[in-house]
């Protein structure tokens, strides 16, 4: 078995970032964008070194690039499922500027800064058909958060076969504030965020999740 490179994982990661136009997006040159998150590589390193490799549905870290830098509306667009080519879209049931009021828990305490690093990820199809009110309990017992709107992204950005059919998966760790959970599926052929009630199970869609983030 192959053993897991963390330092080839790192750059794949940042390549795809940067092949997918975040640097444009974020009004910065391809260095710059580099030189914002290579502070990242060291904890990565030392975390992340004797992980198992990433599979379809857990993968060991993300490179998360906040809405701060590339808005929301602008990065949904660049993801595509695996062997597709058709963009990502934001359900229409999202009123118009109300996506960015999905703000990520408190609870979570994310890191600060434009980049950051979530570590042992995973899809969640275990939750699917579960209540999502219940699949956030049991992760809270688990000692693990939900992912954020933007962690979901970065999966999806990073690894497309995330994303698959009746593997869909809630992002629990933005909310409104009321019962809506948002969550990424996939319609027409491509990958769309849209938002599930808190207190409606679909066998289809679980929950993701995160062991830790850098900080």
């Amino acid at each position: 078995m192959t053993a897991f490179d963390a330092r080839a994982e790192f750059d794949r990661q940042v390549n795809t970032l940067v092949a997918a136009g975040y640097p444009g997006l974020a009004g910065m040159t391809e260095a710059d964008f580099h030189t914002l998150v290579e502070p990242l590589r060291e904890p990565v390193l030392a975390r992340a070194a004797a992980s198992a490799s990433p599979s379809e549905g857990r993968v060991p870290f993300l490179l998360v690039v906040t809405r701060a830098l590339v808005p929301l509306e602008e990065a949904v667009p660049l993801t595509t499922l695996a062997g597709k080519r058709s963009p990502g879209v934001i359900e229409r049931f999202y009123a118009p500027g109300e996506l960015e009021r999905f703000v990520s828990l408190k609870e979570l305490a994310l890191p600060e800064g434009e980049v950051y690093v979530v570590f042992d990820v995973e899809r969640g199809e275990e939750f699917c058909g579960a209540v999502p009110v219940d699949a956030l309990a049991t992760l809270v017992e688990r000692k693990r958060t939900p992912l954020t709107i933007e962690e979901g992204i970065a999966l999806l950005t990073q690894f497309p076969q995330a994303l698959a059919k009746n593997k869909c998966f809630s992002l629990g760790g933005s909310r409104f504030g009321d019962r809506r959970v948002p969550a990424l599926w996939i319609s027409k052929g491509a990958p769309k965020l849209g938002w599930c009630w808190e207190g409606n199970p679909h066998t289809w869609l679980g929950m993701a999740s995160a062991g830790d983030r850098s900080r």
